[in-house]
């Protein structure tokens, strides 16, 4: 009888764990992303780095300035990173409270709750870093001549 029970305890707890599960692979994704963009910066980092000590000194300050658009970028995209990994870290949480929660005493409802909030509310951070970043990249695009 008390296999029957937790049986049905923890097919009920992987139900409610299913959101949080989808939740983290979207926060996987989107990690991707931004890796790939901060690689992106840091590549073009280096190769501004090169052309700036070889840099006429009339094209020094150009060259300066791209490198402090892409430091800027560099952290806006590394806060975001950091912020998806708190994401995904408060989001296991919240599933190895709801499993806690059925296999104890403690009702595990309020807590899960708290963390999920805080889990969308870094994730809503991260995604507001990611969009400034992309901002500042569009803001210095150039296509065409001049």
């Amino acid at each position: 009888m008390f296999e029957t029970i937790a049986k049905a305890g923890i097919s009920h707890v992987i139900q409610l764990s299913v959101a949080p599960v989808f939740l983290l692979t979207g926060v996987g994704a989107i990690l991707n992303v931004m890796s790939n963009r901060l690689s992106r910066i840091v590549d073009r980092a280096r190769v501004l780095e090169l052309r700036l000590e070889n840099a006429a000194p009339e094209l020094r300050g150009e060259v300066e300035q791209r490198l402090r658009n892409l430091s800027r970028r560099a952290r806006l995209i590394a806060r975001a990173i950091a912020l998806c990994v708190v994401t995904a870290v408060l989001v296991c949480a919240v599933i190895i409270t709801l499993f806690l929660g059925e296999f104890t005493e403690i009702n595990a409802g309020v807590p899960a709750a708290l963390l999920f909030i805080g889990a969308l509310l870094s994730f809503l951070l991260a995604l507001l870093f990611l969009l400034r970043e992309v901002v500042l990249a569009t803001e210095t695009l150039k296509f065409g001549p001049g």
